[in-house]
């Protein structure tokens, strides 16, 4: 039988970073530092300003990084960041703007993340984060990036509210559940690319349920911190982070991705 076809891709080409323990770090970091922001700028100017804000930071994060030829550090996780900061808005809005329960809210997102898989999948034939290298398939992980930021956001929100789980113990249970795609990718042979895509979501309610339990008031089950303080101590974290990998450069792929075709 003839073999089956293989294509290099190019490393260097290619907009997103290598996935190691850091990376994942980085961006829990990054959820959490997006609820926290989400909730003061909220509280501190009028609701429709802060979104408008969210928004356009936004937007501005995604131009800097279409505009980058190949992955650089700082201009994508700028663009997580701002991802999360704009995905939080996106999923509260529902509920607090126009009461919508987050049953409703989590259950829409999550049509919306399927829809984005599978337009993705069928466009490109495959959701592999290691082809991300034309403008086209960068613009189907972003759409798949914000859908994942409003989804974990409103089941988080589901879990600690609705579902009166409160905020730690949310925190605890996502984290639980995180373990189900490391071990299938570990130990039971999950696909890789599923894997990630779960592990992707659920990062966001820890995050999240986390940022929350630390900023929110003893009233609520927080500890009373602050969600400002909480976003400049989570974004001073994800700053000094970034800085390490733009020097060390160690999530750059520096070899070809072999992929089947």
């Amino acid at each position: 039988m003839p073999s089956t076809p293989i294509r290099l891709r190019d490393a260097h080409l290619l907009r997103v970073p290598r996935i190691i323990p850091i990376f994942w770090v980085i961006k829990a970091l990054s959820t959490a530092a997006g609820e926290s922001t989400s909730d003061y700028l909220v509280h501190a100017i009028s609701p429709v300003g802060a979104v408008g804000i969210g928004f356009l930071a936004f937007l501005g994060a995604l131009a800097i990084q279409f505009s980058r030829h190949r992955y650089v550090a700082w201009a994508y996780w700028l663009a997580v960041c701002m991802v999360g900061v704009f995905g939080t808005m996106a999923a509260d809005v529902l509920h607090v703007g126009f009461h919508v329960p987050y049953v409703a809210s989590s259950a829409l997102y999550a049509i919306c993340l399927a829809a984005v898989f599978v337009v993705w999948e069928r466009t490109e034939h495959t959701l592999s984060i290691h082809t991300i290298d034309t403008p086209r398939r960068e613009a189907f992980y972003w759409a798949a990036v914000v859908a994942t930021f409003a989804t974990g956001t409103a089941v988080g929100d589901l879990s600690a509210t609705t579902l009166h789980l409160g905020y730690g113990h949310s925190a605890l249970l996502f984290i639980g559940l995180m373990a189900i795609p490391v071990l299938g990718y570990v130990a039971f042979g999950l696909n890789g690319v599923g894997a990630f895509w779960i592990a992707y979501v659920l990062t966001r309610p820890i995050g999240a349920s986390f940022s929350d339990w630390i900023g929110k008031s003893h009233a609520v089950g927080g500890l009373g911190v602050g969600d400002g303080t909480v976003a400049l101590i989570f974004f001073a974290a994800i700053v000094v982070l970034v800085a390490y990998l733009s020097v060390s450069k160690i999530d750059v792929q520096s070899t070809p991705v072999v992929e089947k075709s």
